[in-house]
C-alpha cells in the first residue's frame, strides 16, 4: 500500500511544487531555491518509485523505505497546504488578489515570524528526503515509467483447468441451470454469442463454467469443446497458442509467428459450432479484445463463449447485451453450510452430530460470507482440528483475519493490485467503515475529495463526478456490492466482509477502528486515519492524524467539551472530522479555526448545538459542512461569505433555524444548500430570496421555508432566480402561515424544467396553480399539501411522474376537470408511469371525476358497469394510500403489486377492482392473472361497505399477500372466511374486530406465517384451535384483549413454538400468572410485559429461556420489588437476562 500511496502524494506534490502561486509565496519568505530544490528531489524519488513497489515484495528493507518516504511526502504536504491556507486567508480578508496579499502579508512582524518558522520546517523537509534519496542510491532502484491503468503485479494467480466433479459444487443450481439456458436455448443473431460470468475472487465463476463445459448435454450439443485459461496478461498470441493446445491436447511450436497460429486456430473452429471458455480475464483494452474477437468470429452458428472475469467493464467489452451478464453471488446460509460440513467432518475428526461443534460451525460458515474459495479454505482447516475447543479457538483468534490465511489473501488481492494508483488510495481508505456498514455514497466521494484523492483533469466536471466516477469503477471491479439509489446523493452500498479484510491489509498502519482501549493505545504515531469512539480519543496519541471519523450508533455516544481541545491540540492536519449524534456537544470550541487543513465538518444529528462559533468562518479550506438534524440551531455564523471554498451546506431538518446569513449569496460554489429559511419578522438584519439569484450550481434539493412571510413576494420570488438553477433535482416550497393571500403567487417561483421532484405544501393563495406547471416534463415525484383548492391540474399526462401524494387538501372535491372518458385518451397515455399514489385527509373528494355524480356506497348500481369506471384504470401503479378521503368513483388499480392500504375511504373502487377482467378492460396490462394477485401488502381499516363476503372474495386474488392488516371492520366475521389462498402471508395483523371471538381454523394454511398480533379484540377469548398450527412463528403480540384466557385449557399451546423469538402481552386483566408453556420456547429472545395488572410474579421456567436477551417489565408494580437485584424474590429466576427493563409509572426505569 505504501508505494501506491507514495507514488500518489509525490504527483502531487510536484504539481504544488509547481504552481504559480507556490513560487510567488517562495519569493516573499526567500524560499525560492528551497521550492526548487524540493521539486527536483520528489521528481527524482517518483521515478524510481515502480521499480521499489516491485522489490518491496521480497526485500523487507525496501518496504520500510517506502514507509519512511510515505511519512515526509505527508508531511511535505501538509506543510505545502500551510502555505496557500495562509495566503487564502490573507486573501479573503482584503478581498485582492494574490500577489498584493502575498506582500501586505509581510508587513507584520508575526507574519514574519511565521515566515522564519516555516523556512525552517522546508529545511527540515528537504533534509529528511535527501536522506531518503540517498538510501535510494544504495538499493540500486531502476527509474521507470509506472503502466497507465495497472500497477506491477505481485502475485499471479494459479492457472485454471477445464475440469471440475460436479459433485464438489454446492448452492449453484440455479446459475448452473440460468447458463445452461443461454448456452444451449437461447437464439442469437450472431453465430458466435458471449456470455460473461462476473463476480469478486473466490465466489465460483471458473467452477460454475467447468461445471456447464463439462456437463453432457453441452458436449454432445456441440462439435467443439475448447478450455483457455487467460489471467492477467492479455497477449493474444498466448491466447490462441492456448486455444490451439486445448483443441490439440500439445502446445503448438513457440517459434510460430501470430499469421501461423491463427491460421491453425481457424483450421481448427471455422464451420463448426464450438463452446470456449475464457477464464480470468482482466484486459478492460476494447481494442485488444476486439483484435482475440476476429479469430473467433468463423464459428457455426450457436456457438458460444463463456467469459469469467471480476469486472463489469470487461463484461461490457465482451458482450453488450447485459441480461446475459450473470453477476454471481454468495452462496445462501443453507448452501454455505452444507458445504462447511461436507469438508469440516470428512477426515471424521469432528463429530457431525456434537452440538458443541454444529454451533461453533454454523457461526464460522456465516463469518465466511458465503465465498466457496473461503468456506472451503477454512473448513479444509477445521477437519484437521479434533476437540470443539480447538474449533472455538479458531473462531475467536484466527477468524478474525479470515482473508489473510495463506491460501486466500493472494487471490483476494489480486483484484487490488490490478487497480490504478488512485483507485488504490481510495479503496484502501474504505478500511475505516465498520464491517457491514451500509456507506453513503455521496459522503464517501467526499472524503476521497477532502483528502484530495480526486484529480481534476477536465474542467468540465466537477470533482462529485470525478469521484463518482472512481466509485463507479470500484463497483465494476466487484468490490462494492448492494448498491442501491440511483442517484450519487440516495446511493448507498457495501462492502463483503472479505473485501474489508483486504482493505484493511492493504492499509496496513495507516488506518485503524479504535473501538477499544487497547487499539487506542496501540495505535502508532504515523496512523493518518481514524474512526473511533469518541470516549477513546484521549487515549489516542497520534498527532498526523487526517481523518477522524465517529460513525453514528443507535445510541448516543457521550463527548465532553475538553475533547474538543484534545482534538484542537493534536489533531491540526485533519482534513476530515465527523462527530455525529453525541449527547456532550452543547458548543462548538472556538478554537476550531485552528483546524486550518480542514475541508469535511460533519457535526449531524447534535440536538443540543444552538449556535456555531464565529471562527469557524476562518477554515476557509473548508469545502463541506454538515449540519443536518440539528434541531437546536438557531442560526448560521455572519459572516458564512468567507468560506469562499464551501461547495455542500447541509442544514436539512435544522427546524429552529430563524434566518439565512447575509452574504450567503456570494458563495457561488454552493453544490448543495439543503435549506432556505426566511426571516418571519426580518428583525434578524438577514439574507432575503434575493440571495438565491447567483447560487446556479445547486445541486440535489432545495426547500424554502417562509415563504408566507416574504415582503415585496413578487419582486422577490422572482430574485430568487429559480428558473436558472438547471442542476436542482428537488425542491419543496413551504407557505407555513395559515392565512390566505393571494398576493403571493406560485407563478412568480417556476423553477428549470429540469427539476424531478417538487413539494408545495401550505400554499394558501389563490386558487390557481401556475401555467409553469405543465412545464415540468420531467417530473417523477409531485406533492401537494395543505392547500385550500377546489381542484388541481391534472397530471394524467406527464410523462415520467411516478409519484403523486395528495394530502391535507380539506377543499379539494375532485382530482381531474375532465369526465372518465375524456381524461382516458389512450390507456398508455393515463399516468404512464405512475408508481405510487397517496391520498390522505381530503374529506370532500367523493369522486376522481368533476363531471360523474358520486355514487353512494348502498347504490344497487352494478359495480362492473358504473358510467364506464370499469374501463379505466392505472396501467402500472404499484402502491395506493387512501386515507379519510370518501373516494366513491376512481380509476381502478388492478396492476397493484407492492401496496394497498385503505383507511376510512369507500370499498366501491375494492369490489369494482376485483371484478375487472383484466385482459378485456386493460390492455396495457401484459399478464393473465386475477386483479391485485401480484399484491405483497394489504392494510384495510374502518372501510365504508366493506363485510364479510367482500373481503373474503377480494383475498382469494391475493395469492401473493405477504403482510396483511385487517382492523375496526365491525362487520366482518374473520372465522367465516377462508384463509387457504394466503399461504405465502408472513405478517398478519388483527385490529378491533369484536366479532374475533376464536382464531379460525383456516388460519392453520398460513404455513409462512412469522408475525402475528392481535390488538383490541374484547370478544376473543381463546387462541385455540389453531395457535398450535403456527410453529413457524418469530413474533406473537397480544393487546387489550380483555377476555383472552392464556392458560387453563391452552396450557401446551407452546410446546411446539420453538421458533418464536419475541413475546409481547400487554393489557391483559386475565393474565394472573405466566403460564408453564413458557419454558417451551427454548429460542426466545426478547419478552415484554406491560400493563398486566393480575400478574404478582414470574414462573420457576423463566430460568429455561437460556437465549433470552432482554426482558421488559412495564407497568406492573407487583414485579418491581420481586425483580430487584440480588435481593428480590425472583431475581434467581432471571439473573441469566442480558438486559432488564424495570418501567414503573412516574419511577422512570431500573435495571
Amino acid at each position: 500500500m505504501a508505494e501506491a500511496i507514495a507514488s500518489v502524494i509525490a504527483a502531487e506534490l510536484i504539481i504544488k511544487l509547481s504552481s504559480r502561486a507556490l513560487s510567488q509565496v517562495g519569493l516573499w519568505w526567500n524560499l525560492k531555491h528551497d521550492i526548487h530544490d524540493l521539486r527536483r528531489t520528489v521528481c527524482q524519488i517518483k521515478a524510481v518509485l515502480l521499480d521499489a513497489e516491485e522489490k518491496s515484495v521480497t526485500d523487507n528493507l525496501v518496504k520500510v523505505w517506502l514507509e519512511e518516504l510515505k511519512d515526509v511526502l505527508y508531511d511535505a504536504n501538509d506543510l505545502l497546504d500551510d502555505f496557500s491556507t495562509e495566503a487564502l486567508r490573507k486573501d479573503v480578508s482584503g478581498g485582492n488578489k494574490l500577489t498584493k496579499e502575498v506582500r501586505l502579508f509581510f508587513l507584520t512582524s508575526n507574519q514574519f515570524a511565521y515566515g522564519l518558522k516555516m523556512g525552517r520546517e522546508m529545511k527540515a523537509i528537504k533534509a529528511r528526503l535527501a536522506s531518503i534519496e540517498r538510501e535510494a542510491n544504495t538499493f540500486g532502484f531502476i527509474p521507470r515509467d509506472r503502466p497507465a491503468e495497472t500497477s506491477f503485479m505481485t502475485k499471479r494467480r494459479q492457472q485454471t483447468h477445464s475440469f471440475e466433479r460436479d459433485d464438489d459444487i454446492i448452492g449453484r443450481d440455479d446459475d448452473k441451470a440460468a447458463l445452461l439456458k443461454v448456452v444451449l436455448e437461447f437464439q442469437s443473431e450472431e453465430n458466435v454469442y458471449i456470455i460473461a460470468i462476473v463476480g469478486f475472487g473466490g465466489l465460483g465463476k471458473t467452477a460454475l463454467a467447468q461445471l456447464v463445459y463439462n456437463h453432457e448435454m453441452v458436449k454432445n450439443h456441440f462439435d467443439l469443446t475448447m478450455f483457455a485459461c487467460v489471467s492477467d496478461d492479455f497477449d493474444v498470441k498466448v491466447i490462441v497458442a492456448n486455444i490451439i493446445k486445448s483443441v490439440t491436447n500439445q502446445a503448438p511450436d513457440q517459434n510460430l509467428e501470430m499469421d501461423q497460429l491463427q491460421t491453425q486456430l481457424r483450421d481448427k473452429i471455422d464451420g463448426k459450432k464450438y463452446l470456449l471458455v475464457l477464464d480470468d480475464i482482466w484486459n478492460e483494452d476494447p481494442e485488444r479484445w476486439s483484435r482475440l474477437k476476429k479469430l473467433l468470429m468463423g464459428g457455426a452458428k450457436g456457438s458460444r463463449i463463456i467469459v469469467t472475469t471480476r469486472s463489469l467493464r470487461v463484461a461490457e467489452i465482451t458482450n453488450k447485451c447485459q441480461s446475459h451478464v450473470l453477476k454471481l453471488k454468495g452462496l445462501s446460509d443453507d448452501d454455505a453450510w452444507s458445504l462447511f460440513k461436507k469438508i469440516a467432518f470428512e477426515q471424521g475428526y469432528a463429530d457431525s452430530t456434537n452440538s458443541a461443534f454444529v454451533e461453533v460451525g454454523r457461526q464460522i460458515s456465516e463469518r465466511c460470507g458465503g465465498v466457496p474459495l473461503a468456506i472451503r479454505t477454512i473448513a479444509g482447516t477445521l477437519s484437521l482440528k479434533k476437540t470443539a475447543n480447538e474449533w472455538h479457538s479458531f473462531k475467536e483468534n484466527e477468524l478474525a483475519k479470515i482473508s489473510q490465511i495463506e491460501e486466500l489473501l493472494p487471490i483476494l488481492k489480486l483484484s487490488y493490485d490490478h487497480l490504478p494508483s488512485h483507485l488504490k488510495h481510495c479503496f484502501a481508505y474504505c478500511r475505516l467503515y465498520p464491517k457491514d456498514y451500509r456507506i453513503e455514497v455521496q459522503e464517501l466521494v467526499q472524503f476521497w475529495i477532502a483528502q484530495g484523492f480526486i484529480k481534476q483533469l477536465n474542467q468540465g466536471q466537477s470533482l462529485e463526478e470525478i469521484g463518482f466516477g472512481y466509485f463507479k469503477d470500484l463497483v465494476e471491479r466487484s468490490f462494492f456490492q448492494e448498491v442501491e439509489g440511483d442517484l450519487m446523493e440516495e446511493m448507498t452500498c457495501k462492502m463483503h466482509d472479505l473485501m474489508h479484510d483486504v482493505a484493511e491489509s492493504v492499509a496496513g498502519m495507516e488506518s485503524s477502528i479504535v473501538d477499544s482501549n487497547k487499539i487506542a493505545s496501540d495505535v502508532g504515531e504515523k496512523c493518518r486515519h481514524i474512526s473511533i469512539k469518541p470516549s477513546l480519543i484521549p487515549l489516542f496519541k497520534g498527532k498526523k492524524l487526517r481523518t477522524l471519523l465517529h460513525f453514528q450508533d443507535k445510541i448516543s455516544q457521550d463527548f465532553s467539551y475538553e475533547t474538543w481541545d484534545l482534538i484542537i491540540a493534536n489533531c491540526r492536519c485533519l482534513r476530515v472530522l465527523k462527530l455525529t449524534n453525541l449527547l456532550g456537544i452543547q458548543k462548538i470550541s472556538p478554537s476550531i479555526y485552528k483546524l486550518k487543513h480542514l475541508r469535511y465538518l460533519d457535526l449531524s444529528s447534535n440536538y443540543n448545538i444552538k449556535i456555531l462559533p464565529k471562527s469557524i468562518c476562518k477554515i476557509q479550506n473548508l469545502l463541506a459542512l454538515k449540519l443536518d438534524c440539528c434541531y437546536g440551531l438557531k442560526e448560521l455564523p455572519k459572516k458564512i461569505e468567507k468560506l469562499v471554498n464551501l461547495t455542500h451546506l447541509a442544514c436539512e431538518d435544522c427546524c429552529s433555524l430563524t434566518h439565512m446569513p447575509r452574504g450567503i449569496g456570494k458563495l457561488t460554489s454552493l453544490e448543495t444548500l439543503s435549506m432556505f429559511v426566511v426571516d418571519k419578522d426580518g428583525s434578524h438584519g438577514c439574507a432575503d430570496l434575493s440571495e438565491l439569484r447567483l447560487l446556479n450550481n445547486l445541486r440535489g434539493e432545495l426547500r424554502i421555508t417562509n415563504l408566507g412571510f416574504v415582503k415585496n413576494a413578487k419582486e422577490k420570488f422572482k430574485a430568487a432566480n429559480l428558473k436558472e438553477k438547471q442542476h436542482l433535482r428537488s425542491l419543496l416550497l413551504e407557505w407555513n402561515v395559515d392565512e390566505d393571500d393571494d398576493e403571493k403567487s406560485l407563478e412568480d417561483l417556476q423553477p428549470h424544467p429540469n427539476l424531478k421532484k417538487l413539494w408545495i405544501r401550505g400554499w394558501r393563495g389563490d386558487a390557481k396553480f401556475p401555467i409553469w406547471l405543465s412545464l415540468l416534463t420531467n417530473l417523477v415525484s409531485m406533492t401537494i399539501h395543505r392547500g385550500n383548492f377546489k381542484q388541481i391540474p391534472s397530471f394524467a399526462q406527464f410523462p415520467c411522474l411516478k409519484g403523486l401524494t395528495i394530502d391535507d387538501c380539506t377543499k379539494l372535491e375532485y382530482m381531474d376537470d375532465n369526465s372518465p372518458k375524456g381524461s382516458q385518451g389512450e390507456p398508455q397515455s393515463f399516468f404512464p408511469s405512475l408508481k405510487h399514489l397517496s391520498l390522505f385527509f381530503c374529506p370532500n373528494m367523493k369522486s376522481w371525476w368533476r363531471t360523474t355524480k358520486p355514487i353512494d356506497d348502498d347504490s344497487n348500481e352494478d359495480d362492473t358497469t358504473v358510467m364506464g369506471t370499469s374501463t379505466m384504470a392505472f396501467p402500472c401503479l404499484s402502491s395506493l394510500t387512501i386515507q379519510n378521503c370518501p373516494l366513491t368513483l376512481m380509476p381502478l388499480y388492478p396492476s397493484l403489486d407492492e401496496g394497498l392500504k385503505l383507511s376510512n375511504t369507500s370499498s366501491r373502487p375494492l369490489k369494482q377492482t376485483i371484478k375487472m377482467n383484466i385482459n378485456a378492460k386493460a390492455p396495457s396490462t401484459s399478464t393473465s392473472s386475477l386483479p391485485l394477485s401480484k399484491l405483497k401488502s394489504f392494510h384495510v381499516y374502518n372501510i365504508e361497505g366493506l363485510d364479510t363476503h367482500t373481503l373474503d372474495e377480494c383475498l382469494q386474488h391475493l395469492t401473493s399477500l405477504k403482510r396483511l392488516t385487517i382492523g375496526d371492520c365491525k362487520e366482518v366475521d374473520l372465522e367465516g372466511m377462508q384463509w387457504e389462498p394466503l399461504k405465502n402471508l408472513s405478517h398478519l395483523e388483527i385490529d378491533n374486530i369484536p366479532k374475533l371471538v376464536s382464531l379460525s381454523i383456516w388460519l392453520q394454511h398460513l404455513v409462512q406465517l412469522q408475525t402475528l398480533k392481535i390488538h383490541n379484540c374484547n370478544g376473543l377469548r381463546s387462541l385455540l384451535p389453531v395457535f398450535q398450527h403456527l410453529t413457524f412463528l418469530e413474533e406473537f403480540e397480544v393487546k387489550d384483549c380483555k377476555k383472552l384466557e392464556l392458560s387453563g385449557a391452552g396450557i401446551q399451546i407452546f410446546q411446539d413454538h420453538t421458533s418464536l423469538r419475541s413475546l409481547r402481552l400487554e393489557h391483559i386483566p386475565k393474565c394472573r400468572h405466566l403460564p408453564k408453556w413458557l419454558q417451551h420456547l427454548t429460542n426466545l429472545q426478547g419478552l415484554y410485559l406491560v400493563n398486566l395488572p393480575n400478574l404478582t410474579s414470574l414462573p420457576d421456567e423463566m430460568r429455561c429461556l437460556t437465549k433470552l436477551q432482554i426482558l421488559y417489565i412495564n407497568g406492573i408494580p407487583q414485579l418491581e420489588e420481586r425483580c430487584r437485584k440480588d435481593i428480590g424474590a425472583d431475581w434467581q429466576k432471571i439473573a441469566h437476562i442480558p438486559i432488564i427493563r424495570l418501567i414503573q409509572k412516574g419511577i422512570g426505569e431500573r435495571h
